[in-house]
């Protein structure tokens, strides 16, 4: 099971962070990501971390968002900064294990609007 926290409605030019608790996998041995969705849109990735900490972005991340793990905590962590109006989406955890059985969270909105 994967919950995410952290969403709520921000200002452009403001920063967000993102929190992604699982229980019942085990975390240490699975990749992560964040993925979202805005209205009308696909879901798409946002950034992700591997088993090891090594990370990829996309694009529109790079620079501004950075993801993070804490196995000890089995945590995965998205702090947003610089967000921008087209960055209003539902954020979803995703975690996949090295069997590449996929986990999804069940989002959490996050609005950035003045």
């Amino acid at each position: 099971q994967l919950q995410a926290s952290g969403g709520g409605l921000v200002q452009p030019g403001g920063s967000l962070s993102l929190s992604c608790a699982a229980s019942g996998i085990i975390f240490s041995i699975n990749d992560m990501g964040w993925y979202r969705q805005a209205p009308g849109k696909q879901r798409e990735l946002v950034a992700r971390i591997t088993s090891s900490g090594s990370t990829n972005y996309a694009e529109t991340a790079k620079g501004r968002f950075t993801i993070s793990r804490d196995n000890a905590k089995s945590t995965v962590y998205l702090q947003m900064n610089s967000l921008k109006p087209e960055d209003t989406a539902v954020y979803y955890c995703h975690s996949m294990t090295p069997t590449y059985f996929n986990y999804w969270g069940q989002g959490t909105l996050v609005t950035v609007s003045s």
